[in-house]
């Protein structure tokens, strides 16, 4: 049976506040579609360890780094999200 890591991201738009829970894999696959199709940074993504991942303070520290990497992301795209991150972030659930 093997573990893996759901990290949870807290998301705030305006007056709505939200969480978000998706694994590595998740980002990863988000981040793929971000960088062949809106050409971001493919180095933005924290990288995947392997040794000791589901050690406290790797996923801490992981957590940290992926709420960074949103972000970022948002940031890039301060007037209109693409599809695949608002997605990503249930925007079309909480915000109208």
């Amino acid at each position: 049976i093997s573990s893996f890591q759901v990290y949870i991201i807290q998301v705030s738009v305006g007056n709505h506040q939200w969480a978000v829970k998706h694994r590595y894999s998740d980002f990863h696959d988000l981040h793929e579609k971000l960088v062949s199709e809106k050409k971001i940074d493919k180095n933005l993504l924290p990288p995947k360890k392997i040794i000791g991942k589901n050690s406290k303070s790797l996923v801490e520290k992981r957590q940290k780094e992926l709420e960074v990497y949103l972000q970022t992301l948002l940031l890039k795209f301060p007037v209109t999200a693409p599809k695949v991150l608002s997605h990503f972030l249930h925007f079309h659930l909480y915000v109208s």
